[in-house]
């Protein structure tokens, strides 16, 4: 393999590392107590990484050698929109394009809170969320 290929095979492999997106709406952020807010996170999170147990990407983020070290081979990342208007807007583009993920609605409520997805190649979502925000 000469430089080149071998430069962009590493490339390759630091895009791909599996990601696991947290969707927050910063308008409850605004209006509830912090722990409410993380609870609703947690909740989708684990929902998705449940619904996908069985899949290869959900193995291999769950996988006991990545479990302590999140920040290299797999990462969670959360961010944030403004409402639940671009929750669901993003929730119906993720459902559109087949991306494996939960969309958390809080019940008795009834209130659309959180998306997260399911562990998969970050190079096959991250253009699903570079226009948002880190979640402060």
């Amino acid at each position: 393999m000469n430089a080149a290929a071998a430069g962009e095979e590493g490339a390759k492999e630091a895009v791909d590392v599996l990601v696991q997106y947290v969707v927050l709406r910063r308008d409850l952020a605004d209006a509830w107590p912090l722990g409410s807010v993380v609870a609703q996170g947690c909740h989708a999170a684990v929902a998705a990484v449940w619904a996908h147990r069985d899949h290869p990407d959900t193995a291999a983020y769950c996988a006991p050698d990545n479990l302590d070290r999140m920040h290299k081979a797999c990462s969670t990342v959360t961010l944030e929109v403004k409402g639940e208007t671009q929750l669901k807007n993003l929730a119906e583009k993720l459902q559109a394009a087949g991306v494996r993920h939960k969309l958390w609605i809080e019940q008795p409520e009834n209130i659309p809170t959180c998306i997260a997805t399911a562990p998969c190649p970050k190079s096959q979502v991250s253009s699903f969320f570079k226009k948002l925000k880190l979640c402060k």
